[in-house]
This record gives C-alpha cells, structure tokens and sequence, in this order.
C-alpha cells in the first residue's frame, strides 16, 4: 500500500486528508517512481479550492522527484533506480509512490539533490518559459516581477539578472524586500499603493516592457498601469484570487497594451519543449545563474499545514514536503 494527501471535496486545508491507497501498477509507458521530494505550489490550493476543476476524489500535486521502481511496457529510456523529476500533469504528486507516463519523468544529474529538484521543476521551468518564450527578455531591458521573493518570482529575478534585464521587484514586506535584492532585483518595492509612480522613477518614464504578475485580482489594473505603449502584461498567476472580467478596451486606452495568460501544460506539452527547458534549468542551476531556496519542509503528511502557510504567504522561495 501506498500513502496519500487525497480530497473529497472542495475547501479549505482541513478537506486534506493523510489516507492508504493501493500502490499502482505501470501499465505500457509508464513507469512507477518512489518519491523523495514533493513540490509544493500556489497550483495545489487553486485544485483544492475548485478554482481548478478535477474529479474527485484525488490525490494532489503535480511536481516531485525521486526514484524509478518499475517501468511497464515500451518503457526504453529509464530503468528501475534512475534518479528523476517531473513538473506538470496529471495530479498525483501528493503521495509515498505513483504511477506516471515515463515522457513526463526526466532524469536527474547526479549534483542536484531530490529536495532541490522537487522545488525547482514546476516554478524552474515556469520561469524559464516566461523569460524565453513568452517574453523573451533582452539586455538592458527593464521588467517588473510582482511576488519577487516567492519561489517563481526569486527565480525570475536571478534568472532574469543573468540575462542582463534590469529588475524591479515588488513584495510585501521589509523581510521580503531583502530578498529580493539579494536575489538579484535592482530595484525593489513594497507593496502596491504607489506601485506605477515608482516605476515611472526607476525608469525614467518610461515604464517597462513587460510585467510578470503571479498576483492576480489585486494587482491586475496597477500592473497595466506600469506598461510602456505595446507593452505585455503576463498574468500568470491567481494568488489573490482570479482576475474579474474587465472590458477590453481598456488595453487600448492604456496603451495598445497585450495580455497573456500563459499555462504550463501548453507550454511543456511536447517532450522536446520538456527538455529543452529542464535541459536549460539544469545548465542555470549547476552555474549558479539560479540558486534554488528550499526555505520550508514540511512532512508529506502535514501538507495542510504547508498549503495553509503558502495561502496565508508565510513563506519564501520554496516549499518541499517529504514522505
């Protein structure tokens, strides 16, 4: 028998519950993995709450790394006791032992821990995309990143520094703030009051190019509002909540400005694009360009103690749970 975080139904962390299930089998090109690390993101409370939709019940989670047990049929690349991680869909994560398609599992080099690579799959190649694909920054260019000291935002801004961007981050505290800057922000705001005045200053009016914006609901018209004329506001995630329906000629007023809101499966969906990106994260990682901050654990089990501290942004960096 296996271990697993599993709802029943939509809510608050108390619907997660510590239960035994069978321990799956691979059928053809899957392959069965113990995990070491589980990752844990803003994405798991989203499928929790039901802002995401999923059958239930399941099990949640969608980043972890650990060890090859068993592969199934047509399984060619891995075998069992290959180190690996993956990012992504289908749920599962939350568990001592899962079954998943071998195509999403890459392997791991032998100089990135289980912890480090548990943190750094779903918010790693996330950033990579953001910064390669849908925007692909340049140097000298100056962006803004809201949330800049949690997991995906720290690691925008390093990555984004060793790309010659110049960054402006914004958080919620003093705490955060030092953050921040020790992770590679030029510039860094607190809060989100005067948020448009300061980047006029920073840039010397003339706002910036694009605007990574994991907030949502709160930030979404002042994150427009810091913007040069065709600039692309990247609303990639909710949380404070979705952003409401607004009408689109605002972005014209604004501007001419562009929206995206990029997602994760779309952007991995192909393995060469899975990779390419893990390849590229990797290369950072090992560099030193990006430096992964596992800054809580938790016990697998306790994982409504960890969602609950995420929700409530008592954390920074990343968050591993540990079977």
């Amino acid at each position: 028998m296996t271990k697993a975080i599993r709802i029943h139904a939509h809510g608050g962390p108390d619907v997660l519950k510590w239960e035994q299930v069978p321990t799956p089998q691979p059928g053809p090109n899957e392959a069965l993995i113990r995990h070491e690390a589980i990752g844990l993101n803003f994405i798991d409370i989203y499928f929790r709450t039901g802002l995401y939709k999923t059958p239930l019940p399941v099990t949640l989670g969608m980043e972890g790394a650990g060890v090859v047990l068993a592969v199934g049929e047509n399984v060619r690349d891995l075998q069992p006791g290959d180190r690996v991680a993956y990012a992504g869909g289908p749920l599962g994560a939350y568990a001592t032992e899962r079954v998943i398609n071998a195509d999403r599992l890459v392997r791991l080099p032998d100089d990135i821990d289980f912890k480090t690579a548990a943190a750094m799959m779903l918010q790693g190649l996330t950033a990579w995309f953001l910064l390669h694909r849908t925007f692909k920054v340049q140097p000298g260019q100056s962006i803004l990143v809201l949330a800049a000291a949690g997991g995906v935002g720290l690691m925008l801004c390093q990555w984004a520094k060793h790309l010659g961007a110049t960054v402006i981050g914004v958080v919620s505290s003093e705490a955060k703030a030092e953050l921040a800057r020790d992770n590679g922000a030029a510039h860094v705001v607190v809060g989100y009051a005067h948020l448009p005045a300061e980047v006029r200053q920073f840039t010397g009016g003339a706002m910036v190019p694009v605007v990574y914006d994991g907030v949502g609901k709160d930030t979404f018209h002042t994150s427009l509002d810091c913007l040069a004329p065709l600039g692309l506001m990247v609303s990639y995630g909710n949380a404070s909540g979705p952003v409401p329906p607004f009408d689109i000629n605002l972005l014209n007023a604004k501007g001419s400005l562009f929206l995206t809101r990029p997602g994760f499966s779309t952007y991995m969906a192909s393995r060469q694009d899975l990779v390419a990106g893990a390849e590229a994260l990797f290369a950072a990682v090992r560099s030193g360009a990006v430096k992964i901050q596992v800054n809580q654990t938790f016990p697998l089990e306790q994982a409504a103690a960890a969602q609950e501290a995420l929700e409530n942004r008592r954390t920074t960096g990343s968050t591993v749970l540990l079977p």
